[in-house]
């Protein structure tokens, strides 16, 4: 079995955000980036079928040169080897696109990817790769076993989990349960060492418009300052409910 598993280049979420040009680009100075979460998810679910089932994994991301040391990281968490394409993602339709140009000359059965990413938290990338290959697709998976050529999916919907069955090829969009937060990686010096020697192949991305362009960005508005309230003093607290915060 094949797999592709799609990582994102994304800021840390610990890291300070702001913005440049007048707040129509995004400044990167000073900014760690890492693999998104929920590709991560998908990448170590990927790893369990490479040691269980003999599946080879590559990794794939859209981007510029300075996401090389992210993908790194996923060789070095044990994926087998890299292709980057050599463009910038601001798009979703776009990165799809790019994404599956890649995996049709794979031949790969199975493309995994988190349900979005957590900077522009599109949640479109997966299900576009899906149709224009005409993949099987489920969204926001949280479990996933694959026997043959079959594979069952459980997936969170509102207020349960649903059970599916789908044949490969297939693309899956998981989420916080694929795998346990314990069940995360961190590379080791050895699989540090070792992907230094595996392929991380750039390939030119093809010929696409992108159907979408950010005009500009804006932060959330700072919080207001506290007002404290006399636990006994119950008039004044509901006449600020009432006028200044109109929730009553």
């Amino acid at each position: 079995m094949k797999i592709l598993v799609c990582i994102s280049h994304v800021p840390d979420t610990t890291s300070k955000i702001n913005f440049t040009d007048n707040d129509t680009k995004f400044d990167t100075n000073g900014v760690q980036f890492v693999i998104n979460p929920y590709d991560e998810f998908a990448l170590t679910r990927a790893m369990w079928f490479k040691e269980k089932q003999g599946a080879t994994v590559t990794v794939v991301n859209v981007g510029d040169a300075s996401s090389e040391p992210t993908l790194r990281k996923a060789l070095a968490i044990g994926a087998d080897d890299a292709v980057r394409i050599n463009t910038e993602a601001t798009d979703g339709f776009a990165v799809a696109k790019q994404i599956a140009e890649v995996a049709k000359k794979g031949g790969y059965d199975l493309i995994m990817a988190g349900k979005e990413s957590i900077d522009y938290n599109g949640g479109m990338v997966p299900a576009m790769v899906a149709s224009l290959l005409d993949f099987n697709f489920s969204n926001a998976c949280i479990g996933l076993e694959i026997d043959g050529n079959s594979a069952t999916i459980t997936r969170e919907i509102d207020g349960g989990k649903e059970i599916l069955s789908a044949n490969l090829p297939l693309v899956i969009a998981g989420q916080k349960g694929l795998v346990e937060d314990k069940d995360l990686r961190i590379p080791n010096m050895r699989g540090i060492m070792m992907a230094r020697k595996k392929p991380l192949n750039v390939v030119d991305a093809v010929d696409c418009d992108a159907s979408t362009t950010s005009v500009n960005f804006e932060k959330p508005a700072p919080k207001g300052a506290c007002k404290f309230v006399d636990a006994s003093n119950l008039d004044e607290l509901i006449s600020l409910l009432h006028n200044e915060a109109k929730v009553i």
